[in-house]
């Protein structure tokens, strides 16, 4: 069988189990989701010794620590996602729910009642714990899933791959709810992105170049997670102390993923207080600082000249960007310009600028006086995400199981015709 066909079977296997599942009963999906949680805790030194084979290739091929961090999987990670899948387990279904319901004055009841998207097919890079959690949403929310992962991670993929389908096997389900396309061969992506016969929906995780190349290939609808330039804003009325646990646990916590911070602005009236602390803060953890002339005034050394590229830049690494700006406008024409429509943030105790920026910042996500890292589905209450969507059409910020559903018009008459 050719790649192609083996493709095409996998996409025609999902279209038909995707009727299965939107019918499935509430109480079956959650105890299989559980069941899944369970067998990924059994399994848990297998997947690790999976992920081991992962992590020498990718030591021998000198991936960065970012990627390598994103790969590794311990006890501790594993836990994590069998969390996550009971968690989603546990929240309200959304399929079926009436989102709005109103009568006309022919007698008509109208219903808009949401239902599954169909199958829905994700392209991720590095992260194994994607596997799992993306299964399980769509699985909740009554779609089949075609999981396409990057070859630095394929045995660890096929090792947690394995649980969720023994789990689906056992309990009768169409194995057709969960596929993976288990090739590293790079033509795949290719095949199953013209696959707008079978496949609804596209959703790509992974770095910038790998989310271009899908929406620019794909004759399937794309819902895509550009870069996240996160910024923090740190204003002429903020808590200082605050400011400065918030500005450390953005960019030090986990410096490689999408939502930690990469620019950190500060308000001029405060800068000479707030960032000689703060800038040593971030150097005794090795960050990199590169500042406005303004910053490296106030900092007579060890840091480099922003530039403009630096701004418009997601490093994903110990790499700062700062600006000393002169005013709450300054910041957020700042954030529109380099942002990325992300996650950005204000520290502030000043109710109209924080009212201000949330009005006029225009991101997924927009804090005030909180870390930017909360943009997570697992931190909103989602259970886990299938990707954070910077674009503002269906889906926005976080998705999860409501953005997984579509919705339909259900219309209840007595007869009525129209004249």
């Amino acid at each position: 069988m050719s790649l192609k066909e083996e493709i095409l079977k996998i996409a025609k296997h999902a279209k038909c189990a995707s009727s299965e599942l939107a019918l499935l009963d509430t109480t079956i999906k959650n105890q299989i989701l559980k069941e899944m949680a369970d067998c990924l805790e059994a399994k848990s030194d297998f997947i690790i010794k999976e992920n081991r084979k992962d992590l020498e290739k990718a030591n021998l091929k000198k991936l960065s620590k970012v990627l390598i961090d994103r790969l590794t999987l311990n006890q501790k990670r594993i836990l994590q996602m069998a969390k996550s899948l009971r968690t989603v387990a546990d929240l309200k279904d959304p399929v079926g729910e009436v989102m709005r319901s109103w009568g006309r004055p022919n007698g008509l009841l109208i219903k808009k009642v949401r239902v599954p998207i169909g199958v829905i097919g994700i392209i991720y890079e590095s992260r194994p714990d994607v596997t799992a959690e993306c299964a399980a949403l769509c699985f909740k929310s009554g779609n089949s899933v075609i999981l396409k992962g990057g070859s630095e991670a394929i045995n660890s993929n096929l090792g947690i791959f394995n649980c969720l389908l023994d789990t689906l096997k056992k309990h009768k389900i169409s194995t057709g709810a969960i596929n993976l396309i288990a090739t590293t061969d790079r033509k795949a992506v290719d095949i199953l992105l013209g696959l707008d016969a079978f496949v609804d929906l596209i959703i790509p995780r992974g770095g910038e170049g790998l989310i271009r190349e899908v929406a620019k290939k794909s004759r399937i609808p794309v819902i895509k997670h550009y870069k996240g330039i996160c910024h923090i804003y740190v204003d002429s009325g903020a808590d200082l102390n605050m400011a400065e646990k918030v500005c450390f646990n953005a960019k030090v916590e986990r410096p490689g993923v999408c939502n930690a911070m990469e620019s950190m602005l500060v308000h001029s009236e405060v800068a000479i207080r707030f960032l000689p602390g703060m800038i040593k803060k971030f150097k005794d953890s090795n960050v990199q600082i590169r500042g406005c002339p303004t910053t490296r005034k106030i900092i007579k050394t060890g840091v480099k000249a922003v530039t403009v590229k630096d701004y418009a830049t997601e490093y994903l690494d110990l790499i700062l960007s700062v600006k000393v700006v002169d005013s709450l406008s300054e910041a957020i024409e700042h954030i529109n310009k380099f942002g990325t429509h992300h996650s950005d943030a204000i520290i502030t105790d000043d109710e109209k600028a924080a009212v201000e920026f949330l009005r006029r910042v225009d991101s997924a996500c927009v804090y005030v006086n909180a870390s930017t890292r909360f943009t997570d589905g697992g931190q909103f209450g989602m259970g886990a995400e299938v990707g954070i969507s910077t674009d503002k059409l269906h889906a926005r910020g976080p998705m999860a199981l409501e953005e997984l559903c579509s919705y339909k018009y259900t219309i209840f008459g007595q007869g009525q015709i129209r004249e």
